[in-house]
């Protein structure tokens, strides 16, 4: 039987540190490289990311949106960026954000979180605001083969706060109440659980939230978004060892010399570690 998403997260946390590198080939990325804005320097940009710190980085995360703007073309750049990076060994994350009810929930899964899919990815990022209860074709699926999810719960984008801190009847925010879906999900797991939340490192004290749901928090805004690796600590208290760091443009914007991208990625993953080891 494969191993959990959780076990296989863990592991490779342990073993080559917590970071993860996004890959987001926006047009201004693309032009910073020397490449067109089309599936050729699509391609180039995702391949060179993928070979260059395959061997290193504990997950990828691939944005879905960058690749889908080219149409099946960009499709097919994204299943073969997935590919590669889980035949290096490396963790895909696939961040598209799907959030819908019943059959139309149940194709999102499939699409991503299917075994025998080209898009099949360890984990999925899904948006929960139909209820929570509206991702339970995700959660089925992802349990079934082994996959994971991250359930946007506190976002570090400012417009977020209106809908994650609006306060509900039993006196829990939203956000506070997906987090206690997820620590639900995630009982007894061991050494942790498949079923994560996306939780901004730019929000600073998130002392009043409990954060120990067992399972992984990610966590953007590292690098370009004014968040250090010092301030994990702070922001996530003692559920600091589960946080996986995301940095995109911090680490792509050294490209696309493969030295300097290993370099920036490495320099990250030092930080990290130190800090969250502290």
């Amino acid at each position: 039987m494969t191993p959990s998403f959780g076990t296989r997260l863990r592991s490779a946390m342990d073993e080559r540190g917590p970071l993860c590198v996004g890959i987001d080939p926006h047009a201004a990325l693309l032009a910073s490289w020397g490449l067109n804005d089309d599936v050729a320097g699509l391609e180039a940009f995702s391949r060179t990311v993928v070979e260059a710190l395959a061997d290193s980085v504990a997950v990828f995360k691939p944005q879905a949106a960058f690749f889908e703007r080219f149409g099946s073309r960009g499709l097919a750049v994204l299943e073969r960026t997935v590919a590669d990076a889980r035949a290096a060994g490396t963790l895909v994350v696939m961040d598209a954000k799907r959030g819908d009810i019943g059959s139309t929930m149940a194709a999102y899964a499939e699409a991503f979180l299917r075994k025998d899919s080209p898009l099949f990815s360890d984990a999925l990022t899904v948006t929960p605001y139909l209820g929570y209860g509206s991702l339970k074709p995700a959660v089925d699926l992802a349990r079934e083969s082994g996959a994971g999810l991250f359930v946007l719960a506190l976002t570090s984008n400012p417009e977020g706060a209106e809908v994650q801190r609006a306060v509900r009847e039993d006196g829990l925010t939203i956000g506070a109440t997906m987090l206690k879906h997820l620590a639900e999900e995630n009982a007894g797991a061991e050494p942790m659980g498949s079923f994560g939340a996306v939780v901004g490192a730019t929000l600073g004290d998130l002392s009043s939230f409990d954060l120990d749901i067992n399972g992984p928090l990610l966590a953007p805004g590292i690098g370009a978004q004014g968040a250090a690796a010092a301030d994990l600590p702070q922001v996530f208290g003692a559920a600091v060892r589960n946080v996986v760091p995301n940095v995109s443009r911090g680490v792509l914007k050294h490209g696309p010399d493969a030295a300097a991208l290993r370099d920036a990625a490495a320099r990250f993953a030092g930080e990290i570690r130190e800090a969250v080891s502290a």
